[in-house]
């Protein structure tokens, strides 16, 4: 089975459930990922997140209702997880740009979501992007200041520029010892939580830790192993549709699976020149399926 059919059930789940309490977990067990990257693919590949994703179609699902029977406003907010008429009043009025109540009495209704079929979504022949080198790493340690994200409505992309910023104009790169390759900044995604919250290490590469670190630095080993390396020379936007790709486009229709351990990537820090020339590679850990 691979990652379109089993993000297919995934969906299926969803479809059967939209009436009940869904959880992330529930859902991602359907496809057999983990919470965290299940939400990852889901929003890479669609555009929205998974959170989304059930909020439309139940709001689609409501809509339906309110043009075909005589059920009562509230008695629909209800049955699609709204814990009053007022919250389903707005997140209707957000998605539809009217209240449920003009919109029952339109002759015609609108679906705001249908389902999605992953299974549409995989392509045939080559890929857009470049493809990657394949490489076996050996363990890096890495010294870092660690930030927090989510991956909800990809509030990381945008939070991960700022901590790149924030680590060079504090210059915490100065408070670490033993440097590997100085003038190359690690990013290192990391202690992923089930309900998409993740850490996100900025740091470099070390030849052995230190023992006392100051508040909010880090010491992480990057395990050996075999990975996807993505060379990008490209803008900050670019890169953000580099991650885009890998986890929506690249990962899915390759012959890979992502291993366990964390994502990185490697700025040249010497030659990038943000936000117009970046030089920088990602990598993804992987196995064969």
């Amino acid at each position: 089975m691979d990652y379109f059919e089993r993000i297919q059930h995934a969906i299926d789940y969803i479809e059967e459930h939209l009436e009940d309490k869904l959880t992330i977990t529930h859902i991602a067990a359907q496809s057999y990922f983990s919470a965290f990257h299940f939400q990852r693919l889901f929003q890479a590949i669609t555009g929205f997140s998974v959170q989304q994703y059930i909020r439309k179609r139940r709001l689609s699902e409501a809509a339906v209702l309110l043009a075909t029977t005589a059920h009562n406003i509230l008695e629909i907010a209800i049955r699609f997880q709204y814990g009053s008429q007022e919250a389903f009043t707005r997140a209707f009025v957000q998605y539809m740009g009217i209240t449920p109540a003009k919109y029952r009495k339109r002759a015609n209704f609108t679906l705001l979501q249908a389902k999605i079929n992953f299974l549409d979504y995989k392509m045939e022949g080559a890929l857009p992007m470049q493809k990657p080198a394949i490489i076996h790493l050996p363990s890096k340690k890495i010294t870092g200041y660690i930030y927090e994200t989510f991956l909800q409505d990809e509030q990381y992309y945008n939070d991960i520029l700022g901590f790149y910023l924030d680590f060079g104009q504090n210059q915490y790169y100065e408070q670490l010892s033993h440097k590997a390759a100085p003038n190359m900044a690690y990013g290192i995604s990391t202690n992923f939580q089930e309900n998409g919250e993740f850490s996100f290490i900025v740091g470099e590469e070390v030849h052995t830790f230190e023992e006392n670190l100051a508040a909010g630095f880090f010491n992480l080993e990057i395990p050996a192993g075999k990975y996807a390396e993505f060379t990008v020379n490209s803008t900050a936007k670019g890169i953000q549709n580099t991650r885009r790709y890998i986890y929506g486009v690249w990962l899915p229709n390759s012959n890979y699976e992502r291993d366990t351990g964390p994502d990185f990537e490697i700025t040249d820090v010497m030659h990038s020149i943000y936000p117009h020339d970046m030089k920088m590679k990602i990598y993804i850990p992987i196995k064969e399926y």
